[in-house]
């Protein structure tokens, strides 16, 4: 089956300083993709990652290995082989503990694997100890070594020369048998090898039938994101137009105040005229001007209270459309945060399509 990935999120990723051991150097300039890779040969797990044509992480996990959570979104563990501590910082904390929990399922079935081999290698090991006894001999019956005589025997009536090429012949057939078991171990890998390079050239076909498709979904990805562009401009515009109205209708509220207490003060004065009346009849000439005055006024009040309905009216149709634009601002803005996503997932599979290549 290969090498296939099991978990996949996106992170930046840090490396420890070689010289200092305790700064981080950041690997990657963004958060990138970052993978469980499980391959079926080997019974192995490996995490790697790639910023662009460059991989900046392959660790294979052992049963040693621990992943240790230093902040809220950032975690590390070390890698002996690689002789390097990577360390990933996340966009949240469920990233982060997603990616830690996998770490140690991840960790464990290693472990598992590990047991599993070494219960094997005990097994064989005990069988071809058991093969190799001596079954321990009847005295009533002869045995081949007493007619024959024994293998020391043998060597000594042949002579030094003859054991030694009688020991080299027995190396040498340790040797063959070993040399077929490697080469069935070859063939299987070479056939293993075939039948992946079959299926990179497929997919090599298939990814080239489609990167006519995939220029055609990038253009028209780029023509609507030019298009939310101009509507975001667009937006912008008309929002700056309702602040505009916002600071008159400040102004106006203002001067409405201003009248109010202006009206207030006309009020009072207009009380102190009509005591004045009572005393002082030649100031009913003032009265009554100033009633007349007191009348342009309240004439004026009520077509001030008019204006400032229909300015209150206005400002909330204001609001109304405010509401509006930042809403459908909002949903274009997602829209291209998505088209932009696409693009970068296009990108990173375009990268992943090259490394494999």
């Amino acid at each position: 089956m290969g090498e296939q990935p099991i978990f996949t999120t996106r992170a930046h990723v840090f490396q420890i300083d070689p010289t200092t051991k305790k700064n981080w150097v950041p690997a990657s300039k963004q958060a990138v993709t970052v993978s469980y890779f499980y391959d079926s040969t080997r019974n192995s797990y490996r995490i790697i990652s790639v910023d662009g044509s460059k991989v900046i992480i392959n660790s294979t996990i052992t049963p040693n290995m621990t992943f240790t959570k230093t902040s809220q979104k950032f975690g590390q563990w070390a890698d002996s082989r690689a002789n390097t501590v990577f360390g990933l910082g996340f966009g949240s904390e469920q990233q982060l503990a997603k990616f830690a929990e996998k770490f140690q399922e991840v960790k464990d079935a290693a472990k598992l694997a590990r047991d599993k081999s070494q219960e094997k290698m005990e097994t064989s090991s005990n069988h071809s100890q058991e093969s190799g006894r001596v079954t321990p001999s009847n005295p009533s019956t002869p045995q081949a070594s007493s007619i024959n005589g024994t293998d020391d025997e043998k060597i000594s009536h042949v002579g030094p020369e003859a054991a030694l090429l009688m020991s080299e012949n027995d190396r040498l057939k340790t040797a063959v048998e070993q040399s077929n078991t490697n080469a069935k171990k070859w063939e299987t890998e070479l056939q293993t090898l075939q039948e992946s390079n079959a299926r990179l050239e497929d997919a090599l076909t298939e990814s080239s039938a489609n990167v006519e498709s995939w220029k055609k979904q990038l253009s028209v990805c780029k023509e609507e994101s030019d298009a939310l562009r101009d509507k975001i401009s667009e937006l912008e515009a008309q929002c700056k137009e309702v602040s505009l109205e916002q600071e008159r209708n400040a102004q106006l509220t203002a001067k409405v105040q201003e009248l109010e207490a202006e009206l207030q003060d006309k009020e009072q004065e207009l009380q102190n005229l009509r005591k004045q009346a009572e005393i002082i009849p030649q100031l009913m000439a003032e009265c009554e001007s100033i009633t007349d005055k007191l009348r342009t006024a309240e004439t004026k009040n009520v077509e001030l209270d008019g204006r400032i309905g229909g300015l209150q009216a206005d400002a909330d149709e204001n609001r109304q459309k405010q509401g509006d634009m930042q809403g459908e601002l909002k949903k274009f803005m997602d829209i291209l945060d998505g088209k932009i996503d696409e693009l970068h997932e296009f990108r990173q599979g375009l990268s992943k399509l090259g490394v494999g290549n």
